[in-house]
């Protein structure tokens, strides 16, 4: 990446050449990938990222800078490189552990919160199941601070990314608790009949159904894939939920726009007698809400 190497060589020469150098090998929007990662090599922040460009590159970030590059070009998902995202309000760390959450989560999220805010319980109760990085938890605890959050995974590898990103949310972070186990398994016996609201975004993929190399060659599996049908994870929790739910209360789950009426079907099934699912922000089925009580 030192084409253009020398002392006093400003970011824009080095930005134009990993430009090019993504484009050539198809990397999609190959100019947000070089802003995010000179932004983080030099420490640029936001509106400082034009200004920046015109700066001299020093030794020690052009080799932070480097290295990320190359990472990227071997078509490493952005996120990891980078090693940290945003997700809705918060910055999180992000590593090859964990799945990285995508912009229909964070509407998941926010279908979350608004049946919270239907209940209006005083001290709600509140479990994330399949936490990966934490970032359904963690936004739950900082955007509803009466919340106290319950955030499980089967993953230890998982856990450990939740609990770094646990610290950095400050006084939040008392009200979450990390807990290791697989869906209802991971939490407290004495927590069944008390929840408020169950959320999780599970494996929901298909066996046989193909995934971009990106996702397919870097995320881990078993956040991505539960089973042949996809339906694996879904049913268990929707068939679980209802021990572990008050009432009233409710429960929401991340699903693929195809699983729509047969997770309606299982909510029903299940006893949720008002159940439907919730399209994001592309108008694509993505929740499914299903509610008790």
């Amino acid at each position: 990446m030192r084409a253009a190497d020398g002392e006093g060589t400003p970011w824009r020469v080095f930005a134009q050449e990993a430009e090019a150098r993504f484009a050539a090998v198809g990397i999609e929007s190959p100019e947000v990938s070089v802003r995010r990662i000179i932004e983080r090599a030099a420490g640029f922040d936001g509106a400082e990222y034009a200004r920046g460009l015109a700066e001299p590159a020093s030794e020690r970030a052009m080799g932070f800078f480097d290295a990320m590059v190359e990472r990227r070009l071997a078509g490493e998902p952005l996120q990891y490189v980078l090693g940290e995202w945003s997700f809705r309000t918060l910055d999180l760390m992000f590593d090859r552990r964990v799945l990285i959450p995508r912009p229909e989560t964070e509407q998941v999220v926010e279908f979350a919160l608004e049946e919270l805010d239907a209940l209006a319980a005083e001290s709600p109760r509140v479990a994330d199941l399949g936490t990966g990085s934490g970032a359904i938890a963690l936004s739950v605890a900082v955007e509803r601070p009466a919340a106290r959050v319950w955030a499980g995974d089967v993953s230890a590898d998982a856990l450990a990314v939740a609990r770094a990103n646990l610290a950095g949310i400050g006084h939040a972070g008392t009200r979450v608790t990390l807990v290791e186990g697989s869906w209802f398994d991971a939490l407290p016996r004495d927590l069944q009949g008390t929840l408020d609201l169950v959320i999780s975004n599970p494996p929901y993929v298909a066996a046989a159904d193909p995934l971009p190399a990106e996702v397919a060659d870097w995320e881990p599996v078993g956040a991505l894939v539960p089973g042949p049908t996809g339906l694996e994870a879904i049913e268990e929790i929707v068939a679980g939920a209802p021990v572990w739910l008050r009432r009233p209360a409710a429960l929401v789950v991340e699903l693929a726009p195809s699983q729509a009426d047969d997770a309606v079907a299982l909510a029903r099934a299940a006893g949720f007698a008002d159940a439907h699912v919730a399209p994001d922000l592309t108008g694509r089925p993505r929740a499914l809400v299903a509610r008790l009580g």
